[in-house]
C-alpha cells in the first residue's frame, strides 16, 4: 500500500523522492537518493538492502535500466518487489514482480517515475507525474510535494496512509531536505505542513555546514 516518485530538477541538478503509505517510517525504507548520482524506489514486501545497491550500480555508469536488470537479477525474491531507478541523466526504469498487489500503476515522463501497489485505481501514478510535471517553475521539492499530493486525491492507496516522507539531495553528501511524518492520521498535509516551515531554512543550513563564518541564525 504505497505510491511514491521520483524526480530530477534539470536546472539544479537536483534529485528527490516523495512516498507515502500505510505502515510506519517509510522514510526510512523506501527512498534511496545519493547527489550528483540519481535514485532508487523499493516498496511493496520492502527490500530496503536493494536501494544502497541500486545507487552502487548507477555510481559504476550503469543506466537506469541496466541498473533496474541487474538488481532484479541479483535478488531470488524479485516477484515480491516493485521498484524505480533514475539515473543521473533523468532517465528512468521500472519493474513490477508478478506478486505485487493491485492496483498496480506506473507513470514515466521527462526527470520522473511514480509508481504505487495496492492503490484504489490505476490512476495515481500518472496523476502524480503529471502534477510533478505541470509544476515546472517550481522548487524541487514543491513539484513532489504537489504530485504526491495529486496521487492521493486521484485515489491514493486501498486504505489509509499513516507515513510520508519528502526526501531532496543537491551538491553535498547530506540531504538538502529530509523530512518524515509517522503515525498520522493525515500524513501528506502534515508533510505540506513540515515543509512550507523547512523550505526557507533549506538553504541556511547548508550555509552552516559549508561556510559558518557566514551562515544565518536559525
Amino acid at each position: 500500500m504505497t505510491f511514491s516518485l521520483l524526480g530530477r530538477c534539470a536546472r539544479t541538478g537536483q534529485f528527490g523522492a516523495a512516498v507515502t503509505t500505510s505502515s510506519i517510517a517509510v522514510g526510512t525504507r523506501v527512498p534511496f537518493l545519493a547527489a550528483g548520482v540519481g535514485g532508487v524506489l523499493t516498496q511493496h514486501r520492502t527490500d530496503p538492502r536493494l536501494g544502497p545497491r541500486g545507487l552502487d550500480l548507477l555510481r559504476s555508469g550503469c543506466s537506469a535500466r541496466e541498473a533496474i536488470d541487474a538488481l532484479v537479477a541479483s535478488t531470488p525474491h524479485h516477484r515480491w518487489r516493485q521498484v524505480a531507478v533514475m539515473d543521473r541523466t533523468g532517465a528512468t526504469a521500472h519493474f513490477d514482480g508478478a506478486n505485487v498487489k493491485p492496483a498496480r500503476s506506473v507513470a514515466h515522463g521527462v526527470d520522473v517515475v511514480a509508481l504505487g501497489n495496492i492503490l484504489a485505481n490505476e490512476d495515481v501514478a500518472p496523476a502524480m507525474a503529471a502534477a510533478f510535471l505541470a509544476a515546472s517553475g517550481q522548487p524541487l521539492a514543491e513539484r513532489l510535494m504537489r504530485a504526491l499530493e495529486a496521487g492521493e486525491a486521484a485515489g491514493g492507496e486501498h486504505g489509509d496512509v499513516t507515513s510520508a516522507c519528502l526526501v531532496v539531495v543537491d551538491r553535498e553528501c547530506f540531504p538538502y531536505v529530509d523530512l518524515r511524518i509517522d503515525k498520522d492520521p493525515a500524513p501528506l498535509p502534515a508533510l505540506r505542513r513540515l515543509w512550507e516551515e523547512y523550505a526557507p531554512l533549506a538553504d541556511g543550513f547548508v550555509r552552516r555546514a559549508v561556510d559558518p563564518d557566514d551562515a544565518p541564525i536559525i
